[in-house]
């Protein structure tokens, strides 16, 4: 146990923000650099190393968190860097990005502040790179057999890791330009810089890892010249149609999906543009979508330099302690003030988009709305609460429908879907067609980074096992496990 004492006599203290005045003027990460680690020691002191850790159960990946808690106290960040890799090939991106279902899961959270599970994470993983003691682990001797990996994302990564480290040759496909999915254009800079993503890249490709990108399978490369060219073939591509708003005026100029604004604000940062072709600057801008990429719309628009920002969510506003049929340990829906809301903005909630209203020359400059209310169990607009806001700029985040169908990627492999639109797998994570396996959004649906990467890291055992006829890779979860439902 780390310190017997120490959920009784250590308060609980967060990473540092960096003054949101400061912070919006420029992409960098939002926290104060160095502000954990004098405090870090004391916090992984307040796990109470239960005797059933519950936070096991509410992280898909079965992190060994009262283990590295344990080490990150005593401050062997060599052995802490090596539980936490135990389970977790990408604990920088899950200890910036995941919002840390472990934490709601801690004994401690029944009746005091959990345990900063995931600053801890994140301070020992940084310390793990400061250090040196992140380095290639490439293969002993390789098996011969073949693996195409298409996705770069979380859930395309940990497999291609996975399965490269089992001694086979594995190439990733990335449509895009660079490798990293939505964790390269999805995820703005100040969330995650992406030197974090660029320095696991090299110690893949020191491992022996292949990357190719701007390759499209189904236009640029058919599934049967892929599934001929490699033993076995893990569809990592992720859930990304966006959910549209059919409403009157969607087709006037400046709506926008956030996966259309987004991405351009990423490559300026990586130097491909110097001013992005869709800009805040200036415009009144409205974000409609309540969720984690709504907020990375405003944070975005932030830097920018929207003359406003409002951010609509059509669910009511969430409460700020856990509802009762939302009990501990199960992950609640609170109401969350992320590093962008604190820049400024309005929040409105329990409202509904009736049409957008442009000028002449087709430009969208105002948003109507009405505010919503739940009879019967449904949602229904409220007469008389018509209004209009301006808006120069919309930015659609209300999720994703489901895998790309458009390439031609599912109709070329002739896979089967389920019941949601997501390609159907079992429990080796196989899907109908023999050799291919799926992992991550595209078979689970829109999901969470920890379980894109538990679900690389099951689908590389299934794919190990299909060519070999056994496999030593752990196996955090099935696809069919609920228990764990976030």
């Amino acid at each position: 146990m780390a310190d017997p004492k120490g959920f009784l006599t250590t308060g609980r203290e967060v990473a540092k923000t960096r003054p949101a005045g400061e912070r919006v003027k420029d992409w960098n990460e939002v926290y104060v650099p160095g502000s954990l680690l004098p405090i870090i020691s004391k916090q992984a002191g307040r796990c109470m190393d239960c005797g059933i850790p519950f936070c096991h159960n509410g992280c898909p990946l079965g992190n060994l968190i009262p283990e590295w808690n344990d080490y990150a106290y005593r401050e062997d960040w060599t052995a802490a860097s090596e539980r936490l890799h135990a389970t977790n090939n990408f604990p920088e991106f899950t200890g910036r990005l995941c919002p840390a279902p472990c934490e709601s899961a801690c004994v401690l959270g029944i009746n005091q502040p959990a345990v900063t599970i995931k600053n801890v994470e994140v301070s020992i993983i940084d310390q793990a790179w400061d250090r040196g003691d992140v380095t290639p682990q490439p293969p002993e001797r390789l098996s011969g057999k073949t693996v195409a990996v298409i996705g770069s994302g979380p859930a395309g990564l940990a497999a291609a890791q996975q399965l490269t480290r089992a001694g086979h040759t594995v190439a990733v496909y990335e449509r895009a330009d660079r490798i990293g999915g939505l964790l390269r254009y999805g995820i703005p800079e100040f969330k995650m810089e992406k030197a974090h993503i660029n320095r696991r890249i090299e110690q893949m490709r020191a491992e022996g890892t292949k990357f190719r990108t701007e390759v499209e399978i189904g236009k640029d490369i058919d599934a049967a010249k892929l599934r001929r060219r490699y033993d076995a073939v893990v569809i990592a591509a992720g859930a990304t149609v966006s959910r549209d708003l059919p409403v009157p005026g969607r087709e006037l100029n400046g709506v926008h999906f956030a996966m259309e604004y987004l991405p351009l604000a990423n490559k300026v940062q990586e130097g491909d543009l110097t001013v992005s072709p869709i800009t805040a600057e200036g415009k009144h801008v409205v974000v409609i979508g309540g969720g984690d990429t709504g907020a990375d719309c405003v944070g975005t628009a932030h830097r920018q330099g929207a003359a406003s920002v409002t951010q609509l969510e059509i669910m009511p506003r969430p409460g700020e302690d856990r509802n009762a049929n939302q009990p501990w340990p199960t992950f609640p829906m609170l109401y969350k003030v992320t590093s962008a809301h604190e820049e400024g903005g309005e929040r409105v909630y329990s409202v509904s988009t009736t049409h957008f209203e442009g000028d002449e020359d087709g430009n969208v400059q105002a948003l109507h709305l009405v505010e919503v209310e739940f009879k019967d169990g449904k949602l229904e607009q409220k007469p008389g609460t018509e209004r209009q806001i301006p808006a120069q700029l919309v930015t659609l985040a209300m999720g994703f429908t489901g895998t790309d169908q458009a390439n031609g990627l599912v109709q070329q492999f002739g896979l089967e879907l389920d019941a949601r639109g997501n390609v159907a797998r079992d429990d080796d994570y196989a899907t109908n067609v023999d050799g291919v396996f799926v992992a991550g959004d595209a078979g689970r649906g829109q999901s969470l980074i920890v379980w894109a990467i538990a679900e690389g890291r099951s689908a590389a055992r299934g794919v190990d096992r299909f060519l070999t006829g056994a496999s030593a890779l752990p196996a955090p979860i099935r696809p069919t496990d609920r228990s764990l439902m976030v």
